[in-house]
């Protein structure tokens, strides 16, 4: 395909899309196929010679329609409204089309520099605390930052990936030659029993305990619940390190009590991760910003874009109060990434942000 069967190709494409948009209505929101049903329609092997790209856009029609769910339908009602608007669409053929893999900010200027610029505007839509801003009215930098995550799972794992590293560094410190796995048995992490099912998986993957706390008549994590299982553990040998307060829960969008949980983490010690994944685009709205309330007390806060702001999937945005100690956690430093511009400390390198090292331009 040259530039110009791509130019004619793409606005085809374009067609298409809008044509689903269209006529989505007339589409089964979910498909009457059984497992397994693209086997029958697609070759067993990749072609050996080129296909027309005519026939190549009729199996779309032919063998994946048939198989999709239709989240776009106004029928479809489980799981969370999806992140879609034409801008949006548009955006991810800017990005495809002029890829950038941003992972240093010398891999890709524009793409980090973006996305700490459009972070910082919704730290300031939310209204949440200037601590997570990486830089002030004034342009100063700050300790803080957001970063754009593939998913709620991966924030919530890196944050607990950062709190871990803290508390084993601590442990460390008060008991000289305890070993890395050693401490990392003695730590306990904190959720209610409403959390959603990716914050066992991190735990899971961090190596450490996960107590699912219960809630009230609302679904709701009180205060008292978690005092008394700090308490209890603390008694048992246990180390405390973290807590997953959740804003929007899954199963009923129940609302953890901050305002009580928040003081009890900081008295402890304990790293305060809020989930608000499906519910917190809502408090770009004045009415809904009192349910934000105790953020304050958050070391890091998440919430998916790609949920309610009209974004197409995936875009998870995550703030931390001290970006150090993401980058503490999960710094590698290989020869061949290394480069002026970070070896000065000037800029953010966002591979040491996230579980990937690199990422595509997910800010445009």
């Amino acid at each position: 395909m040259d530039v110009e069967e791509f130019r004619q190709r793409g606005k085809e494409m374009v067609d298409m899309v809008a044509d689903y948009y269209s006529n989505i209505r007339e589409r089964r929101v979910l498909p009457n196929i059984d497992p397994g049903y693209l086997s029958s329609l697609i070759p067993s092997d990749a072609p050996h010679e080129p296909e027309k790209w005519e026939d190549v856009v009729k199996d779309i029609e032919r063998a994946i329609m048939p198989g999709m769910t239709h989240w776009l339908h106004p029928q479809f009602h489980a799981y969370y409204p999806i992140g879609y608007s034409f801008p949006s669409v548009l955006a991810d053929i800017l990005c495809n089309g002029i890829p950038n893999i941003s992972f240093t900010w010398i891999a890709s200027p524009a793409s980090t520099e973006l996305e700490q610029i459009v972070l910082d505007w919704l730290v300031k839509a939310l209204n949440l605390p200037s601590e997570f801003l990486s830089k002030n009215e004034i342009g100063e930098v700050q300790q803080g930052g957001g970063v754009i995550q593939g998913s709620a799972s991966e924030a919530a794992l890196v944050a607990m990936l950062a709190a871990r590293d803290e508390a084993v560094k601590k442990l460390q410190s008060d008991c000289p030659g305890l070993k890395d796995h050693e401490a990392v048995g003695w730590l306990i992490a904190y959720g209610s029993d409403q959390a959603h099912s990716s914050f066992d998986k991190a735990a899971r993957i961090a190596g450490v305990k996960f107590r699912k706390l219960p809630t009230d008549e609302e679904f709701a994590l009180r205060g008292e619940a978690l005092e008394a299982a700090i308490k209890e553990d603390t008694q048992a040998g246990l180390h405390p390190f973290y807590f997953l307060a959740t804003l929007g829960t899954t199963s009923s969008c129940a609302f953890d009590k901050l305002p009580e949980l928040g003081p009890i983490c900081v008295k402890f010690g304990l790293w305060m991760h809020i989930d608000a994944a499906y519910a917190g685009s809502a408090f770009i709205c004045p009415e809904y910003r009192p349910l934000l309330n105790g953020v304050e007390f958050a070391e890091s806060f998440n919430f998916n874009a790609h949920k309610w702001l009209l974004t197409s999937f995936d875009c998870s945005c995550m703030w931390v109060k001290r970006r150090d100690s993401l980058i503490s956690a999960l710094n590698v430093d290989p020869i061949f990434l290394r480069n002026a511009a970070s070896e000065a400390g000037v800029v953010v390198d966002y591979r040491n942000w996230q579980i990937p090292l690199g990422s595509r331009f997910r800010s445009l």
